[in-house]
């Protein structure tokens, strides 16, 4: 009996664990492969974009722009269209090779980031925050749970600035602080610094990570809009390292370079 209290009482305290430390353990014990999450709230672990998703969000209409910003649009799309096979005709000035803050090497923004690659991404659950370790540049985005306020006296800047808070099973991330020189996602839908970006991630399955996004951005649309993403679960992948451009630097850079003798 007493041995049966014993055991039914380590049992509870491991089911108490937060799932961090359960993995922690996985990894100690000689696996790498995550235990199954408990709940929707574990939303922790290694995700990638679902089949079928491409360089925007899908969408039933296009989003309400702003005159200016459908003319930046009209203007990206253009550069698109040409054909990547014609290397005669390279995309002018008006087109994607100048327009494009990605091809001049410039991180991807925090949306953007989950549309036109196949890079993964992993979910970090950590006391008082969450963080999004991207394999697209190596890029770490924080999530701050700790009741913070967004500050007033930081600069703009590629990722912004994120908090977030528990509704259920459903992780809500309010990002403000971005500055314009990223775009919405890779189909070229422009912002600007008032940006200001609502996330939902929620699991609505043990292989499925839903996110709803809700931008608002009265200086480039003339409503918010709303999108929805899907991402699968990949226990067994791991984040690898990512430098943006690094064929051009290593091409263009790496022969400059000073260097020893070779061993």
């Amino acid at each position: 009996m007493r041995n049966r209290l014993i055991g039914s009482i380590l049992m509870a305290l491991v089911f108490a664990l937060p799932p961090f430390l359960l993995a922690k353990s996985a990894r100690q014990a000689g696996t790498t492969k995550a235990p199954a999450a408990r709940s929707s709230s574990d939303i922790w672990g290694v995700w990638e974009l679902a089949p079928g998703s491409g360089h925007s969000f899908a969408m039933k209409e296009p989003p309400p722009m702003q005159p200016w910003a459908a003319d930046y649009f009209k203007a990206v799309r253009k550069g698109m269209e040409h054909d990547p096979k014609d290397t005669a005709t390279r995309i002018n000035e008006e087109g994607r090779d100048d327009m494009d803050p990605n091809i001049q090497c410039f991180p991807p923004g925090p949306t953007r980031i989950f549309t036109g690659n196949n890079h993964p991404f992993e979910i970090l659950q950590v006391p008082g925050r969450v963080l999004i370790h991207f394999e697209r540049g190596s890029l770490v985005r924080q999530i701050f749970l700790d009741g913070r306020e967004h500050p007033t006296d930081r600069a703009p800047n590629w990722l912004g600035h994120s908090t977030g808070r528990w509704e259920a099973g459903t992780l809500v991330v309010d990002t403000v602080g971005l500055n314009d020189l990223t775009w919405i996602d890779a189909a070229g839908h422009p912002h600007t610094e008032a940006l200001h970006i609502v996330e939902r991630f929620r699991r609505i399955d043990a292989n499925t990570l839903e996110n709803e996004i809700t931008f608002d951005d009265p200086k480039a649309y003339t409503k918010p809009w709303t999108v929805t993403q899907l991402f699968k679960f990949h226990p067994d992948e791991e984040i690898m390292e990512d430098v943006v451009c690094e064929d051009h630097l290593m091409k263009e850079h790496l022969p400059k370079l000073i260097r020893g003798p070779k061993p």
